[in-house]
């Protein structure tokens, strides 16, 4: 109980240290989510503690995620007219996203040799961790490793989305929100909710849909391309 306790204080003491520092100076490179992840990794390696040890107390606020992706809801309510007005352009980015994302973890995995095992765990990368760790054990990944990958999935996302938005042009804000919520999920739609709430809104509707679309298409993908 003591350690649990112990790695639930930690982690939070370390995200609001960093959520500090990027308040006063507004960096990519500062990002809360980037630099507290690396600061626990660090300890972790110098102080050889187990992932098994930290997640004793890291568990209940993983189990926080959900929660907070229902808090989401109220930006939802904000702007529900233009969300039905721009329901189908929304879904049909959020199904061209959530394809393209199986997809590219699929070939691009096997054509980089990794082992089957590693392929089923990633291909759910692009959706929120609960749904994510779940599609993986259905298809025959292994759940802490899809959780790595969502968060890779989701830090790569914030760091190059500024590069991305620039080359591509995209400018209007229901095209960014859908392209942060389809590829980078909660952390993506953080992002997008600091810079303009109705993009962030778009996000997570783009990030709820997605959730619901590779857990149906995931599967059967995999099958194909496997």
């Amino acid at each position: 109980m003591s350690t649990a306790l112990l790695m639930m204080v930690m982690t939070v003491a370390i995200y609001l240290a960093t959520l500090f520092v990027y308040r006063r100076h507004r960096r990519l490179y500062t990002t809360p989510v980037i630099v507290s992840t690396a600061l626990i990794v660090i300890i972790l390696l110098v102080f050889h503690l187990p992932y098994e040890t930290y997640m004793t107390g890291g568990k209940w606020i993983d189990r926080l995620l959900g929660p907070a992706v229902v808090a989401l809801a109220y930006p939802l309510y904000q702007f529900r007219d233009i969300l039905k007005k721009m329901f189908v352009p929304i879904m049909t980015g959020t199904v061209i996203g959530a394809v393209v994302g199986i997809v590219s973890g699929l070939l691009l995995s096997k054509w980089a040799g990794f082992s089957d095992l590693i392929i089923h765990s990633i291909v759910p990368k692009s959706v929120t961790t609960p749904v994510a760790m779940s599609i993986s054990e259905s298809t025959g990944g292994v759940m802490p490793l899809t959780a790595v990958f969502v968060m890779i999935a989701g830090i790569g996302g914030l760091l190059i989305h500024p590069f991305v938005l620039k080359v591509s042009g995209l400018t209007h804000r229901i095209g960014r929100g859908v392209g942060m919520g389809s590829a980078s999920h909660a952390i993506g739609t953080s992002a997008s909710m600091e810079r303009d709430t109705m993009e962030g809104s778009i996000s997570t509707v783009a990030m709820v849909l997605s959730a619901v679309i590779v857990s149906i298409i995931a599967p059967g993908l995999t099958l194909l391309f496997m």
